[in-house]
């Protein structure tokens, strides 16, 4: 008995040893500092910083900084930078690229020229000394990231120009860091800046050119091998990571250009990109702010009145310069009073990058305790404010754009979308579900309906339930994007009249299916099966051949004719090609008629769809095949057709499915029949008529002979 207490009592020896102990005491934290901190309305981050700060060496003493806490910190660290350049929406990136290295300029500069007199007159420091002080000023360290992630604002202008300011304006102090170091130890020459130079290139070489050939080909062949595709992308953060380090800069940037080079290949709404960020969010993250609070010395306080002055100094400092730089910026570029105050939030936080300065400076006998510790209460106060200050921008920002008026009418409709896919293959299903996934409105409450019609036989009941057993699978392929999939299967005697009425019963507004197979002379060029499905039903339809995974498409061309912005279902595709050329990050290429491209033009501009858009006349549609010189094997192919008796039919249309599988068999392709009638006009405009008998006045028909000669007015 004494013995078992003796090793109680060993266990819980202070700081705590027992690798499974730490591992359930930091696991507690993560779990309960953010649930009771909420209650207050502190954001959870300043809660795991807190909790660092108790817990740490400075603190209780708990727990010790030792190896395994700096390894899960240094993973959470890269995995903020990673997300941050994953997130990144390529295309308003470099659509704002200038507005980027403004950004970048002013929170390098302003922070330095404040800094440095502060430092050599106030505080009294030589010359290297306060220059490697102030060029601390000037670092941030992503740490409110995952909060505007979490409201889902990353795409807004503000945050992708902070990002891109975050990478130019570290990576600038990180070579001044260099610099300074070489200079206090007398190698600053000729070979340390071509050194210097050609790692940096042979750097970005590698990690532009080969990584993103190596994961296209590694996606290609093992698209079924979920699990590793996460492995795989973990391997070239940390080998990035690993590279800039050598190269001469610090690993946060290997992670962020790693998360920048993955971009394309890795959709934001793709069971990867969920995986990548549950584990991340969860578990990498916390750890590295855990650790921050960890580095915190309480005692510095204690220290004199020198140590509290450089202390308030440099937080004043570090504030004031971050703040000016997002001043600056909003009167340049005329942001929004909100925007400035979140690039203020996401810009002002010191952690990483800033302690990496200092450290070195300071085992380099160039900074002397006053300024290390001084640092570090920097950190924790920075950290809080940044929080603070990004949580309450980020909602307001948030709130704002839930209440933009802007065509509330077409928002109304994609947020009630339902999408259907009928099934006439298994080996299918699952390209046509990830298309689906991809292009689905997170906003709409209805789930993916995955459709299996079951002939009306005597076997029809195993048959069903053998079906369901089969599409149980691609339930849980749903659920690891975070998206509800519903399994429907139904009994009729075709699987026509089961498509038509399923879509009628659910409401479905969107039918995805695959491409048909031709197996005798006497099919229809597009499938006798397809055609009597749009015969039968009204919605928009979308046929797809998913030769190759989506995410190798370099852009998407879009070849429209003409009146096809005077069907209902114009706004439903040009909102949805717009997800998707989003979510797979290219541009979209259009060709169209002159009066087409206006009505495209002006929907973008009244639905603020923010997407990089080339758009190019094109009327020859007797030769159709012309477009064949513009379109290559990395091109995602989309045609928009027509129903018969619709605004933009044409007899052609009929016979182009049949030339796309001939002529482009390697190509992914699509072709869209937009939704004929608008089912929602025509409940609103007829809600008075019930299903009793009619006791018909000359003003009813009357009523119904004006709407029906409307209707056929193309009002």
């Amino acid at each position: 008995m004494t013995d078992f207490i003796n090793h109680l009592i060993h266990e819980f020896e202070l700081p705590l040893g027992n690798p499974v102990l730490v591992f359930s005491l930091i696991l507690f934290i993560i779990l309960l500092s953010p649930i009771l901190l909420k209650r207050l309305n502190i954001p959870g981050i300043i809660g795991l910083i807190i909790s660092g700060v108790v817990i740490g060496p400075h603190g209780l003493n708990i727990l010790e900084k030792n190896s395994a806490i700096d390894l899960f910190s240094t993973i959470g660290l890269l995995y903020i930078m990673f997300i941050a350049g994953l997130e990144l929406d390529m295309n308003e990136f470099k659509a704002n690229r200038n507005k980027s290295l403004l950004f970048g300029f002013c929170t390098f500069i302003f922070p330095l020229a404040i800094g440095f007199p502060v430092c050599f007159y106030f505080l009294n420091y030589d010359f290297n000394a306060s220059f490697l002080t102030a060029s601390m000023f000037a670092t941030h360290t992503l740490v409110a990231y995952p909060i505007v992630s979490k409201l889902g604002i990353v795409k807004n202008q503000a945050v992708a120009i902070t990002i891109g300011g975050t990478i130019l304006t570290d990576t600038a102090v990180l070579i001044i860091l260099a610099v300074i170091m070489g200079n206090t130890n007398g190698n600053l020459n000729q070979e340390f800046w071509l050194r210097l130079g050609i790692s940096l290139a042979i750097f970005s070489a590698i990690m532009f050119l080969l990584i993103p050939k190596i994961a296209k080909w590694f996606f290609r062949k093992l698209e079924s091998e979920k699990h590793s595709h996460y492995i795989f992308v973990l391997s070239v953060v940390f080998f990035a990571a690993f590279l800039a380090e050598v190269a001469g800069v610090e690993p946060i940037i290997g992670a962020f250009v790693a998360g920048l080079a993955l971009n394309k290949l890795i959709p934001h709404s793709s069971a990867l990109m969920n995986r990548i960020e549950f584990i991340g969010n969860s578990l990498f993250i916390p750890f590295f702010l855990i650790s921050v609070g960890m580095l915190v010395d309480t005692s510095v306080i204690l220290k004199g009145p020198t140590a509290l002055i450089v202390a308030g100094t440099l937080s004043v400092v570090a504030l004031l310069g971050k703040w000016v730089a997002a001043l600056i910026t909003q009167y340049t570029l005329k942001y929004s009073k909100v925007q400035r105050q979140l690039i203020f939030g996401l810009s002002s936080a010191h952690a990483a990058a800033t302690l990496a300065v200092i450290l070195v400076g300071y085992k380099a006998n160039i900074l002397d305790e006053n300024i290390l510790n001084g640092t570090i209460i920097l950190i924790l106060i920075t950290c809080v404010i940044a929080s603070f200050v990004t949580e309450k921008a980020a909602k307001q920002i948030v709130i704002e754009s839930e209440n933009d008026k802007t065509d509330l009418v077409v928002a109304n409709k994609l947020n009630e979308e339902h999408i259907l896919l009928p099934i006439a293959s298994i080996k299918k299903i699952e390209k046509l579900l990830e298309f689906s996934i991809l292009i689905k409105d997170k906003k709409s409450p209805n789930p993916v309906s995955i459709l299996s019609v079951v002939s009306n036989d005597k076997e029809a009941e195993s048959n069903i339930i053998k079906t369901r057993n089969k599409l149980e699978e691609f339930v849980r392929q749903g659920s690891a994007t975070e998206t509800k999939v519903n399994a429907i299967t139904t009994i009729d005697h075709n699987i026509t009249s089961g498509v038509a009425r399923i879509s009628r019963e659910i409401m479905a507004n969107i039918i995805v299916m695959g491409w048909p197979v031709r197996s005798g002379v006497l099919d229809k060029l597009i499938g006798e099966k397809t055609e009597s499905i749009l015969e039968n039903t009204d919605k928009t339809v979308f046929i797809c051949d998913l030769v190759k995974p989506l995410v190798l498409h370099k852009r998407i061309l879009v070849v429209v004719p003409p009146l096809a912005e005077h069907e209902n279902g114009f706004d439903l595709w040009v909102v949805k090609i717009v997800k998707l050329a989003q979510e797979l990050s290219i541009p979209l290429f259009l060709e169209c008629n002159p009066a087409t491209q206006k009505a495209v033009e002006k929907f973008s501009v009244e639905m603020k769809l923010n997407i990089k858009m080339t758009i190019n006349i094109f009327e020859d549609w007797e030769d159709f095949l012309v477009l064949s010189r513009k379109i290559n094997e990395d091109d995602l192919f989309v045609l928009i057709s027509a129903r018969k008796g619709s605004a933009s039919y044409m007899n052609l249309l009929e016979k182009l499915p049949f030339k796309l599988g001939k002529h482009f068999p390697d190509n992914n392709k699509f072709v869209i029949y937009p939704q004929q009638f608008d089912n929602a006009y025509t409940a609103q405009r007829y809600e008075d008529l019930s299903s009793q008998p009619l006791n018909i006045g000359i003003e009813t028909i009357q009523k119904i002979g004006k709407d029906i000669g409307s209707i056929f007015k193309g009002k």
